[in-house]
């Protein structure tokens, strides 16, 4: 039998947001609510209580406290009258009403405002485990314990580890985070089985020094408190395999983070070429679905983060879902990145976000299985502080539209310096405050014409490319799953970015300009847009042109 909880306003009290937003969690984890109205009498609120016998009755009073003490002085003597003491009675009010409520002793639970979506949902979920039994200590259990509430992720690394446990368990503390990930400096993602190849003049640099076991178990154990956050880690740019051993058994690492075509020559990150690196990233997948540990192929932003158009951010994030698949991996982690390119309209970005969501999902079945990650785009964040604030609120706000079941939170202060402890924990506070908004009911901005009618463009565009790349090699077994074909598509420009200009590995030919808040292809000497028809036309007819094709 379902749970019932009745709640009204008391007093003169009008104000109904936070109790119906207490109503729409409690529906959701299965309660019967009904909400009598606002303002109500003692009278109506009794009499309603002695016809519905709910397991709880709640009350609602944000104005000033000093009334609210006659106001429950009435109801405690009334309550005494018509013997309703075996009810469990909750307040929710402001900081200033919620000490009332409490001086007052009527209430089985007090609600001040102040208090975290999770310490809500625990509640109504009647938590009586210890903390350390109530939070999942895994990503999907996490992720089924809150959504449609995301579980938030922010990454940290300090220049000394001693510095990266502390903050870890300050965080840990906050209650703020349910995923640190651990960004590791270049040096241990490139040579930490090799360290006597390290340029130890750049240790530090990007991350945290990581150097030893020890060092990551550290890290895993200045966690075990608090919310326990999950950790997770960068994967290696060389020793993949040995690297994400490493993580597992150190930080018990909640999910793989690797590129499909990246960590090599293309971003100057590892020595390895592009198809030996795709093959090997290709294994890093493999050996993660094996043993059923979520990957997240973290490709199409690097592709827009050098950017190439809109179209090329599709194909690329269906591509990498789909080797993950091939690779046998179950649960995936699809990133969308907003804000990339930062001048992008927030109209063609969720558009853009969209059309990625429509081709990643349609490779959805009983063993594959998709969660969204939705973050901001670091280079859109500002170097003044206060307008960095408004950027994450903002951003935040477009990307729950599309449901995320992870928020990747991109601290406000990344463009003028590396995020502290407390850096942290104010930026994920501005984004439970977005999100709880969120959820008092908003526009679906995802129907708009233009954003459907963009969606629809992109992935018309992005299914020509797909099969221009599968045409690269048709004899091969699968051709969008081949390191060789998609090496091939990099080399040749199917695949490219403006910012590989001179880099041997790729092409580097294409122009990009933003047209009306999206980014297109463009020819710069008839100064318009290229549908990616013209666009790789004109490219396999320079590539049936070239003498060595053969060997490409």
């Amino acid at each position: 039998m379902m749970k019932k909880i009745i709640a009204a306003t008391i007093g003169n009290c009008v104000h109904v947001a936070g109790i119906m937003n207490f109503l729409s969690l409690a529906e959701k984890e299965g309660y019967d609510t009904r909400f009598l109205g606002a303002a109500i009498s003692i009278d109506e609120l009794l009499s309603a209580v002695k016809a519905e016998k709910p397991e709880y009755v709640g009350v609602s009073y944000r104005l000033t406290p000093e009334p609210l003490k006659e106001v429950l002085k009435e109801l405690g003597e009334k309550i005494k009258e018509e013997n309703l003491e075996g009810f469990k009675w909750i307040f929710g009010g402001t900081e200033p009403t919620a000490r009332v409520a409490e001086e007052s002793g009527l209430f089985y639970k007090v609600f001040g405002g102040m208090e975290d979506v999770d310490d809500v949902i625990g509640f109504l979920k009647g938590r009586k485990l210890s903390e350390a039994e109530y939070y999942a200590r895994d990503l999907i259990s996490r992720i089924k314990s809150k959504y449609p509430y995301p579980i938030l992720r922010h990454h940290l690394g300090l220049p000394t580890v001693a510095e990266t446990v502390a903050s870890i368990e300050k965080i840990a503390e906050s209650k703020v985070l349910d995923v640190i990930s651990v960004a590791p400096d270049q040096n241990a993602q490139e040579h930490f089985f090799e360290q006597d190849k390290m340029d130890h003049r750049m240790d530090g640099a990007g991350g945290v020094p990581v150097r030893s076991r020890k060092d990551f178990q550290a890290l895993y154990s200045a966690a075990q408190r608090g919310n326990f956050p999950l950790l997770r880690c960068y994967s290696g740019t060389n020793d993949l395999i040995p690297f994400a051993e490493l993580l597992q058994d150190t930080i018990k690492n909640a999910w793989c983070a690797v590129p499909l075509c990246w960590y090599n020559v293309l971003d100057k990150r590892g020595p390895r070429a592009v198809e030996e690196s795709i093959r090997e990233n290709q294994q890093v997948m493999k050996w993660h679905g094996e043993r059923n540990i979520p990957v997240e192929v973290n490709e199409s932003h690097h592709w827009s983060l050098r950017d190439a158009h809109d179209t090329i951010g599709v194909v690329t994030a269906y591509l990498a879902a789909y080797n993950a698949k091939k690779m046998g991996v179950k649960d995936y982690i699809a990133q969308y990145m907003f804000n990339v390119p930062p001048s992008i309209s927030p109209k063609m970005d969720l558009a853009k976000m969209l059309a990625k969501i429509e081709l990643i999902e349609s490779l959805q079945d009983d063993s594959f299985r998709v969660y969204r990650q939705a973050r901001a785009g670091l280079a859109s964040f500002p170097g003044d502080l206060s307008q960095a604030k408004g950027q994450l609120a903002s951003s935040a706000y477009l990307a729950m539209a599309i449901k995320p079941h992870i928020y990747h939170v991109v601290g406000y202060c990344e463009a003028h310096h590396a995020a502290t402890a407390d850096d942290i924990i104010e930026s994920c506070r501005i984004v439970r405050g977005v999100i709880r908004n969120n959820f008092l009911g908003v526009v679906d901005i995802t129907k708009d014409k233009e954003v459907q009618r963009r969606k629809r463009e992109l992935i018309e565009e992005a299914m020509f490319t797909l099969e221009a790349i599968k045409g690269l090699n048709p004899m091969a077994e699968d051709p969008l799953a081949d390191a060789g074909t998609i090496a091939k598509a990099i080399k040749i420009g199917i695949l490219d970015a403006p910012h590989l200009k001179g880099n041997p590995a790729a092409c580097g030919k294409l122009t990009t300009r933003l047209v009306d808040g999206a980014l297109y292809a463009y020819d710069t000497e008839e100064k318009r847009v290229l549908t990616e028809k013209e666009r790789i036309e004109r490219i396999l007819e320079d590539y049936d042109k070239m003498p060595s094709r053969a060997v490409i």
